[in-house]
């Protein structure tokens, strides 16, 4: 039984520390200056939450607290999730200064509950302006975790909500913004696009990719003495952002914005040439000359880069997962996955048999590949299953 004990803390501990990335100013800087340049009264008036946001440590809550006046916010929440819950700080936290001077400052409640910060419009301070030195804050009756009542309380009264949630806790933070039906911007991994709960939002123009950040490099801060790759603390370094007193830092090119808050780049239309253009003048030597396949067990075309998607073919096309970062949701429909094998059952392709299956192998192929798979599946340049794509569709050619 101790043993089991000691390897669920061992798991908590390390689940812990892989949610715990501490967002740069510049990328929640770039991606809230998209928003506002699009529609400058977005956070007007609003109540925003930085749920999973300490102010003394994380930089969200910092960013709104500045631009409080020229954003016109209402009001700003920010919540901590207590020392004691978080394996990964648990052992290394020390109160700050702002909290142990503080007459409200209990030795109990600072490692066993979470934190609740709050700005209105009111110049507590005194300095002729609304800013961070005016926050108030108080401790939460929990440890501040988002699924709390009183946290979900917090999130019914905002109006957008901004975050880097645990990576670890993604969907279900998803199904949490959306049981309070709420806008919001956050962080998580790309590959949670391909998730049965959040492609859907994503097909039905209910969910999308932020403004910026897509296909670069995101810089992180995360607990001294996490475990970082030589070369991920390298290009972080590289980036601007070595090790300091307070965070080692890791760089991750797989995470992005989600959001369903509207910005200019996706109203972008992708510049495309026409089918006969690329086969012409492609860049691509897979498409230059040679034209485009067809499935053998669905009727679409393969276009194997984003650039080289014909502007003029009215069919279904396959297209790679990267192309979200460019969707103009005026100027593509996208219709389903091909990690979703019930759409793609919908949609006609056909199951793979064994003939496909026995030449896949015969060629070498090393995947996980079987009878009765409905995957869109080529002969050239050898038997094989693209990588993730999506189908879509010229918007003006959905019949």
């Amino acid at each position: 039984m101790a043993a089991m004990a000691a390897n669920s803390n061992l798991t908590a501990a390390r689940r812990a520390r892989n949610n715990e990335f501490y967002t740069q100013w510049a990328d929640i800087e770039r991606e809230m200056n998209a928003y506002v340049e699009y529609d400058p009264d977005v956070f007007r008036g609003k109540v925003i939450l930085c749920p999973c946001d300490d102010p003394e440590w994380s930089n969200f809550a910092k960013y709104f607290a500045l631009h409080f006046t020229d954003f016109g916010l209402k009001k700003l929440i920010s919540t901590s999730y207590a020392p004691n819950s978080n394996p990964a700080v648990k052992s290394l936290y020390q109160p700050t200064l702002f909290e142990f001077e503080d007459p409200k400052f209990d030795e109990t409640k600072t490692r066993a509950n979470g934190k609740r910060f709050v700005l209105e419009a009111e110049d507590i301070s005194g300095d002729g302006r609304v800013n961070i030195d005016d926050l108030r804050w108080d401790y939460l009756e929990g440890d501040g975790d988002f699924r709390s009542p009183e946290v979900t309380m917090l999130r019914d009264e905002a109006d957008i909500i901004v975050t880097n949630p645990p990576f670890s806790l993604f969907k279900e933070f998803v199904a949490w913004l959306e049981t309070g039906n709420k806008r919001y911007s956050i962080i998580g991994g790309g590959s949670a696009i391909t998730y049965k709960e959040i492609f859907p939002m994503v097909r039905d123009n209910l969910l999308w990719k932020g403004a910026t950040a897509n296909n670069t490099d995101m810089v992180f801060g995360v607990p001294k003495g996490t475990p970082i790759k030589a070369a991920d603390k390298a290009k972080a370094e590289r980036l601007g952002y070595p090790s300091d007193d307070q965070f080692d830092y890791t760089r991750m090119g797989n995470s992005c914005w989600f959001t369903n808050i509207d910005h200019g780049r996706r109203h972008e239309p992708l510049e495309l040439m026409t089918m006969d253009d690329n086969i012409k003048f492609s860049k691509h030597k897979e498409i230059r000359g040679a034209g485009y396949q067809t499935y053998d067990n669905f009727d679409a075309i393969e276009v194997p880069f984003v650039d080289a998607i014909p502007s003029d073919y009215d069919g279904i096309m396959g297209v790679p997962i990267s192309y979200l970062d460019k969707h103009n949701p005026e100027q593509f429909e996208i219709l389903f996955g091909s990690h979703d094998m019930a759409d793609a059952a919908t949609f006609g392709i056909e199951p793979l048999g064994p003939q496909r299956v026995s030449d896949y192998y015969g060629a070498g192929g090393t995947g996980s590949l079987s009878r009765g798979h409905r995957k869109p599946f080529l002969y050239a340049p050898r038997p094989h299953v693209p990588f993730q794509r999506l189908f879509v569709k010229r918007k003006d050619a959905v019949k």
